[in-house]
Parts: C-alpha cells; sequence; structure tokens
C-alpha cells in the first residue's frame, strides 16, 4: 500500500518551492548595485561605440 500524502501539503510546498526560483532569479537580475549597474552600461555603451567605429561607409 503506498504513502499517504496530503494534497494541499503538496501543492503548497511546490508552490513555495517555485516561489524561491522565481525570488532567486529576480535576485539575480534586479539585485545589483548601482555601480555595477553603472559599470555595465559603460562597458555596453563603450562596446557600442567600438562597433559604430568599426563600420565602414558605403
Amino acid at each position: 500500500m503506498g504513502e499517504i500524502v496530503n494534497l494541499n501539503r503538496v501543492r503548497k510546498d511546490r508552490a513555495k518551492t517555485e516561489a524561491r526560483a522565481t525570488a532567486s532569479a529576480n535576485r539575480a537580475a534586479h539585485g545589483r548595485s548601482k555601480a555595477e549597474r553603472d559599470r555595465v552600461e559603460a562597458e555596453r555603451a563603450r562596446a557600442a561605440r567600438l562597433l559604430d567605429g568599426s563600420k565602414l561607409e558605403d
């Protein structure tokens, strides 16, 4: 005979696990300091300038 499980508990546990995964992803995406965001933006701008400067004229 199988083990008896409480379906409400299983649903709640699954929801908590999904919420933790979502929170972890959000922390990775939005949990950066202002200095880190500025550094990444400066690198992105530098790369864009370098790419634009390397284009050949028609």
